[in-house]
């Protein structure tokens, strides 16, 4: 009996760790990353690409999106009868640069 609760806390103990423990702080990393390429103008912020798209969807639900940092491709996401559409942006201009969906 001895042998077998330090064996069970052994097991039990990590799953009790808080979720956000072990993973990284990913979420932070990304927004700093927006922020400074924003700073540097190294692309136009998220509401000047939505000044820019959103006038151009009318009849569109605007769900948000995502930045690819790496490209520096925004992808605005919307829903229109059920129907996923995805416009891709250029980060740096502001250009249209592909449309997924009706």
């Amino acid at each position: 009996m001895t042998m077998v609760m330090p064996l069970l806390l052994l097991v039990v103990a990590p799953a009790l760790a808080p979720a956000d423990a072990a993973a990284p702080p990913q979420r932070r990393s990304d927004q700093e990353r927006a922020y400074e390429a924003r700073r540097k103008g190294e692309v136009l912020s998220p509401r000047a690409i939505e000044a820019r798209v959103l006038p151009g969807m009318k009849g569109y639900e605007y769900l948000g999106f995502d930045l690819d940092f790496g490209t520096s491709v925004y992808t605005l996401k919307f829903m229109r009868d059920g129907v996923v559409v995805w416009v891709d942006v250029d980060g740096r201009s502001g250009q249209i640069i592909g449309r997924t969906g009706k």
